[in-house]
């Protein structure tokens, strides 16, 4: 068990590593360019490659992991993202929109790629590590992996926040791509090469040949996942910064605070859900109650924001609380995934799932430009509550399968 542990914790190092790097890049390019004066659609099409090359893939990066093992797809994607970073320290100010903005989202689809090959890695990973007959034990290391590792996503907004005023956009690149490296020479030299590896070669086709229980999780997830990018890529962090003048640091600071909230009641999870679970592992039932409750608390917050009263608590105290209960619906989800998982087939499910994972983002993400742009913060709340009303209608089928 010694060398399990082991392995779970370089696997987490690495993940860990890369998602600070993530978040950091992400809040550096939207204030960057923000601050150069691009229009929200504009910023929201910055990320869209970002999102669309992570539906790729996770749609072959998981099929990839079975193959190859898992250690093969994970130091892919570590040698990818510093790759990224250094590239995009080269984007000139001087350069024309034409110009300047096709070279930054084809960059951050390379990031897209190194981003969702390292979490499909990861996560699968977990699934090898924990025996089969121990459902509780794996949602707990599951709740651990995944919280954990948003919270120190939610460190990386602050930092990329905090690099971008102190030492500027291209230092604070390469910042970042030196952490990086640092955790790739470490992941290659001391974790193993049998994870996730398959004994049994499954074809490609298999990919779209999913069973029941993860093609419901999916689309479940796909809105999960859109209702939460419509309000948090471009909408609300441009709202703080335009509405109440907030700077980067500031900015930066609430979505690292959401985050690393989120993450915590992640790691939480287990505990928080003891009483609906009776000490046993949650099921589709747990899903749906979790889900309701979190579109009950976004219409709330889009009915009180409209009344344009107090919006800035509104904002503030309404998505903290949104958060803690978005953290309980996806520790749910990243469990019963690995749950449903079919054994040698597991990367490939889990691939297939964060594939729809990514599709949400990409959906999201374009909405939440569009949708500040032309109706302001309160339509990107709206269209919040429509996306997670349609998650609930499929997660209560999830139900018939428990």
């Amino acid at each position: 068990m010694s060398k399990k542990i082991r392995s779970y914790a370089i696997v987490t190092a690495s993940y860990w590593a890369f998602m600070l790097t993530d978040g950091a890049l992400r809040m550096l390019v939207l204030l960057y360019f923000h601050n150069l004066g691009y229009s929200p659609v504009t910023l929201a099409f910055l990320f869209l490659f970002y999102e669309f090359f992570g539906i790729v893939t996770n749609l072959f990066g998981g099929w990839l992991g079975q193959h190859y093992g898992l250690k093969s797809t994970l130091i892919t994607g570590l040698l990818i993202q510093p790759v990224a970073l250094v590239a995009l320290s080269f984007m000139n100010t001087g350069w024309s929109s034409v110009i300047a903005i096709p070279f930054v989202m084809i960059i951050q689809a390379l990031s897209g790629i190194a981003k969702d090959l390292t979490k499909m890695s990861s996560k699968t990973a977990v699934k090898f590590l924990v025996p089969e007959d121990q459902s509780s034990a794996l949602f707990k290391w599951v709740s651990l992996l995944t919280g954990s590792k948003n919270a120190i996503k939610g460190v990386g907004f602050f930092l990329g926040g905090f690099l971008l005023q102190q030492v500027g956009f291209r230092i604070g690149l390469w910042s970042l791509a030196s952490l990086i490296i640092v955790v790739l020479s470490l992941s290659v030299f001391l974790l193993p090469d049998y994870i996730g590896k398959s004994k049994v070669k499954i074809k490609i086709k298999s990919i779209f040949q999913q069973n029941r229980q993860i093609k419901r999780l999916s689309g479940a997830r796909v809105f999960l996942f859109a209702s939460r990018d419509i309000w948090f890529v471009v909408a609300i962090p441009v709202f703080l910064a335009s509405a109440f003048g907030w700077n980067y640091s500031q900015v930066g600071g609430f979505m690292a605070f959401w985050v690393i909230g989120y993450g915590i009641v992640q790691s939480l999870a287990p505990v928080i859900l003891k009483k609906w679970t009776k000490d046993s592992a949650p099921t589709g039932k747990a899903a749906l109650i979790v889900s309701l409750l979190l579109a009950a608390i976004m219409a709330s917050i889009t009915v009180i924001f409209s009344f344009d009263y107090y919006q800035q608590y509104t904002i503030i105290i309404g998505l903290l609380v949104f958060g803690a209960v978005f953290a309980l619906n996806s520790s749910v989800h990243s469990f019963l995934v690995l749950e449903y998982a079919e054994g040698d087939k597991a990367a490939m499910n889990v691939g297939f799932y964060y594939m729809a994972n990514a599709a949400g983002r990409l959906i999201g993400t374009l909405l939440s430009g569009l949708l500040f742009q032309y109706g302001g913060a309160l339509w990107a709340l709206m269209g919040s509550t429509i996306f997670l009303l349609f998650c609930s209608a499929i997660t209560r089928k999830l139900t018939a399968v428990n």
